[in-house]
């Protein structure tokens, strides 16, 4: 993996309606924000070619930034069977674009995902887009879903420094 132009890390937040994606790189601890946008397949098609659309789509991202690393929002507990089924499988659509690229994904639940960027585990998305917005030197313009993408990009870069700071520690 050739890293020394930095860490390149593709932050995923699916679902099957709208997929946020985020695309950062970090260099000796500078955060850069190379691409942010949402995938919107269309309403009008089954699920099949939506779920279809996410991962070609997913795919296309890879190839334009090649990541080192993803990262995901993990499934929350949802009280609507039929909506926490369609989450799972729009993660299994941006798993499988990334499985299908060679790329390895760590997940994060959302509550570790708001308590790495705000603090707290229950923050509002409001207070998520503000910290991602901070933590790249911008104005968050983009939608919500993307933000949610960026803020998982970031709580990854953040484990990840984590782990190598406790490992060298020992």
């Amino acid at each position: 993996m050739d890293t020394e132009n930095g860490l390149v890390v593709l932050g995923l937040d699916p679902g099957s309606r709208c997929t946020g994606f985020g695309v950062v790189r970090e260099r000796s601890g500078q955060l850069t924000l190379l691409e942010t946008g949402t995938i919107r397949p269309k309403s009008s098609e089954g699920l099949s070619l939506r779920l279809g659309a996410l991962l070609t789509q997913i795919a296309v991202v890879i190839d334009r930034w090649s990541p080192h690393e993803a990262a995901i929002e993990d499934v929350f507990v949802a009280r609507n069977t039929a909506s926490a089924l369609k989450l799972g499988q729009a993660r299994g659509a941006a798993l499988a674009a990334c499985g299908s690229r060679g790329l390895d994904v760590s997940e994060y639940a959302p509550t570790v995902v708001k308590k790495t960027l705000v603090g707290a585990g229950r923050a509002e998305k409001s207070q998520v887009a503000f910290m991602v917005g901070q933590m790249l030197g911008c104005k968050p313009q983009w939608a919500e879903d993307s933000s949610d993408a960026l803020a998982v990009a970031l709580c990854h870069c953040n484990q990840r420094r984590l782990s190598r700071l406790t490992a060298a520690g020992r």
